[in-house]
C-alpha cells in the first residue's frame, strides 16, 4: 500500500484540501501572481489536490489548457466535481509512470515532488516534459532551512525528502535547470514557520 496515497485519499474526504487551499493561498497566490503570463501556454499541476491552482490558471485567457494530476483517486474526483473551466483536465496519475504525450510550457507544483524519495527522478521526468523555455515552479515550506517544519516527516510517517535551500538549488541545477528561488513569508499567519520563513519557491528554468 502506498501510504502517500492513503493519506491523501483521507484528507480528500476529511476536508484537509480545503483546508490546505486555504493554508497554502496566501504564499501561492503571491507567486503566481508576480508572474506574466502574457503568452499562450499551457500548464501543468503536479499534486493538485482538489485543483484550485489548476482553476486559477485556467481562468487566465493565455492559458491554452490546464492539466492537474494526482495520484489520489479522491482528490481528483474531488477536483473534478469543482471543476469550472473547459481548460481544466485532470488524472489521476503519479508523474513518474505517467505516459504523456506531450510537453507544457509551465509546470507547477506545491507541496508535493518531496513525497517522492528521492526527487531526483521525478525531477528528470518534469524537466523532460516542459519545452525548451519552459518554466517549473516548485513550492516548499519542507526544506530543513525552516527547521520547524523537519518534524513533519515523523508526524506524518510518510516517505518525504528533506533538503536544505542550498541542495535544492543544486539539484535543479543538476537536473539541467537554470534555477534561482524566490521567499515568500505569510506575514500575518498565526504559525511562526509561516511568518519567518514562508514559502521556498525553486524556480527552473529549461533553457536548452
Amino acid at each position: 500500500m502506498d501510504k502517500t496515497k492513503k493519506l491523501f485519499d483521507e484528507w480528500a474526504v476529511t476536508g484537509r484540501a480545503e483546508e490546505m487551499e486555504k493554508g497554502h493561498g496566501v504564499t501561492v497566490n503571491k507567486f503566481l501572481d508576480s508572474i506574466s503570463f502574457d503568452k499562450p501556454f499551457s500548464f501543468l499541476d503536479v499534486g493538485c489536490g482538489n485543483g484550485w491552482i489548476v482553476r486559477k490558471i485556467a481562468q487566465l485567457p493565455n492559458c491554452k489548457k490546464a492539466v492537474g494530476i494526482d495520484k489520489s483517486k479522491k482528490m481528483i474526483s474531488v477536483a473534478i466535481s469543482k471543476q469550472i473551466y473547459k481548460k481544466e483536465k485532470y488524472t489521476c496519475t503519479n508523474l513518474e509512470s505517467w505516459n504523456y504525450r506531450g510537453k507544457f510550457d509551465v509546470i507547477f507544483s506545491m507541496e508535493s515532488l518531496y513525497y517522492t524519495v528521492p526527487m531526483e527522478p521525478t525531477l528528470a521526468k518534469v524537466f523532460k516534459m516542459l519545452k525548451t523555455g519552459g518554466f517549473f515552479y516548485c513550492g516548499t515550506y519542507f526544506y530543513s532551512d525552516n527547521h520547524l517544519t523537519k518534524r513533519w516527516k515523523k508526524v506524518m510517517k510518510v516517505p518525504m525528502d528533506l533538503r536544505s535551500k542550498t541542495e535544492w538549488k543544486k539539484m535543479f541545477n543538476e537536473a539541467g535547470f537554470k534555477t534561482t528561488t524566490k521567499q515568500i513569508k505569510d506575514t500575518k499567519h498565526r504559525a511562526k514557520w509561516k511568518r519567518e520563513f514562508g514559502t521556498l519557491f525553486v524556480i527552473g528554468q529549461k533553457t536548452c
